[in-house]
């Protein structure tokens, strides 16, 4: 964050420019695919589960995602245009609509 004065002499936060930001729209792709349901657990079930550990721990999900390979045949289905050039993601990125099933599945079962 950089602070910067504005027209009555007050200090504003604005966010530095450091580069490029990737937005892509997978709406098309999410529509052609097929959807995956993994059912999430009940919380009395993880309750049960967590019941007389003696440590807890807590993930960040935010990079969860960028963690989790997509198989070579897939990740053409991914590729995107930009000004560089064309490119395709190796990683799961945000907006797939299987992503979260798919990164909840990595957390429950640990495969």
């Amino acid at each position: 964050m950089t602070m910067v004065k504005n027209e009555v002499n007050e200090l504003i936060p604005t966010r530095t420019v450091t580069g490029w930001r990737v937005c892509i729209d997978y709406m098309k792709l999410n529509d052609a695919t097929c959807k995956d349901h993994f059912p999430l657990p009940f919380i009395d079930q993880m309750l049960e589960k967590l019941a007389g550990h003696d440590y807890y721990y807590f993930l960040d999900g935010y990079s969860g995602y960028n963690q989790i390979h997509i198989i070579a045949e897939d990740q053409e289905k991914t590729t995107f245009t930009c000004p560089y050039g064309t490119f395709a993601f190796r990683r799961m990125p945000f907006g797939l609509c299987n992503a979260p099933t798919t990164f909840q599945s990595f957390l429950m079962c640990g495969e």
